[in-house]
């Protein structure tokens, strides 16, 4: 009975895969979005921010961080390379994690881990699953096996 019931759920599920990793990769790209504009919009303030959270070569690093997030929002919308780009993606996630929101424990509301840990999980996904049908990735690469 629950075999059955269970084929049944992932037979009418399994077609919208794709759809799902591109509406993640969507709303994983304007959250990128979103960061990388905060630190173009004043990228000295971002390497003076930086500096004072210890990260060394802080100027470099924010620009290096606002440009690659900046292309992250690119790739991932497009869904080209976008195994390639979650590898610096969750760098940047990693960092944040271990430097800004760590100390501050679990809750969003106190700046803590709980929304980096979530786009670190859809990093881990977009890598593990591919960028799905609705993505240059499969018109460039064909179908993943």
């Amino acid at each position: 009975m629950l075999q059955t019931i269970h084929k049944k759920i992932k037979d009418i599920f399994v077609d919208f895969q794709s759809l799902f990793l591109f509406l993640s990769r969507l709303t994983i790209a304007y959250g990128f979005f979103e960061l990388a504009k905060v630190k173009w919009n004043n990228i000295s303030a971002t390497a003076e921010w930086f500096g004072s959270v210890n990260i060394p070569l802080s100027t470099l690093n924010a620009y290096i961080v606002a440009s690659t997030e900046a292309l992250g929002v690119i790739l991932l919308a497009l869904g080209l390379f976008t195994r390639f780009i979650t590898v610096p993606l969750m760098i940047i996630v990693a960092v944040a994690i271990v430097t800004v929101h760590l100390p501050h424990g679990f809750e969003a509301i106190d700046n803590g881990v709980e929304v980096p840990l979530y786009y670190m999980l859809f990093l881990f996904f977009f890598l593990s699953h591919g960028a799905g049908k609705f993505s240059l990735d499969h018109l460039v690469f064909g179908k993943e096996k």
